[in-house]
């Protein structure tokens, strides 16, 4: 089996590291079936759940290893075939109903902002420097990034990203919605944040996220729909009902505006 992604769990935590450190996490053929399978596993587990993404080494990911692609002859339907098989590990996760944190440390270059994207939360390193240069040799982008990038920051900043050489430190990566805080120590922070989630209503942190994410790829009435559906099944659990009877029962403790404490 490949190292080149690990997957551990720590109960209902799993983690996913990307584990190339020579070549900055760029992902070649052996790496991108690996995502694949992790990805989809992970998606797949209904026990998992919360899950940390991070990445071994100085840089988080420098998007594909143009590098070997170039060295290994590879032609446009094969790194085509490629990026379909990414994009299945992206898929499933941004699709899944469990909440994903990133913890992100040096470059994050090219497709690899696609695959930091898949966190709904991200925790930067202040030394971290995010950019594109799709464009610098010649490439379009890919790996969710023509989607993901511009959901985040917006459309003029996302096309600022891929049309100039661009390169955002940590701090107005921030202030751009890029990512989400910036901390010295992304790793215990990004652990933190998924142990809270796990302490808390797990199954209506993924599903909120599961919402959101799919309320930019369909009609809002579907959204409405879903919504609806989902606060439905949501009311009738066991957790929904011992927090909603405990919230109710300190609601009903508590001094009316017009009455004195």
């Amino acid at each position: 089996m490949s190292d080149t992604v690990l997957l551990s769990r720590e109960g209902a935590l799993a983690r996913i590291t990307l584990n190339r450190p020579a070549s900055l996490n760029a992902v070649d053929a052996e790496m991108a079936e690996r995502w694949r399978q992790v990805a989809t596993e992970v998606a797949a587990d209904e026990t998992i759940g919360a899950v940390v993404l991070d990445a071994a080494g100085r840089a988080f990911c420098a998007g594909g290893d143009v590098v070997s692609m170039s060295t290994s002859g590879l032609g446009g339907r094969e790194v085509t075939e490629m990026a379909g098989v990414i994009n299945d590990g992206i898929t499933a996760l941004t699709a899944s109903a469990v909440p994903i944190v990133a913890a992100v440390q040096g470059a994050v270059a090219g497709g690899g902002l696609g695959i930091m994207l898949v966190a709904d939360y991200v925790v930067s390193s202040p030394s971290a420097v995010f950019v594109s240069k799709y464009a610098n040799i010649g490439l379009t982008p890919d790996l969710g990034v023509s989607t993901l990038l511009p959901a985040a920051v917006g459309q003029r900043r996302a096309l600022q990203l891929l049309l100039h050489d661009t390169s955002l430190d940590a701090e107005t990566a921030r202030d751009w919605g890029l990512v989400t805080e910036v901390d010295p120590d992304p790793a215990a922070r990004a652990n933190a944040i998924a142990a809270s989630w796990l302490a808390g209503a797990t199954a209506a942190f993924g599903q909120a996220k599961r919402l959101v994410r799919a309320g930019g790829q369909r009609p809002f009435a579907d959204s409405l729909e879903d919504e609806a559906r989902t606060i439905g099944a949501r009311f009738d659990t066991d957790e929904a009902r011992v927090r909603i009877d405990a919230f109710a029962a300190a609601s009903t403790r508590r001094p009316r505006p017009e009455e004195k404490p």
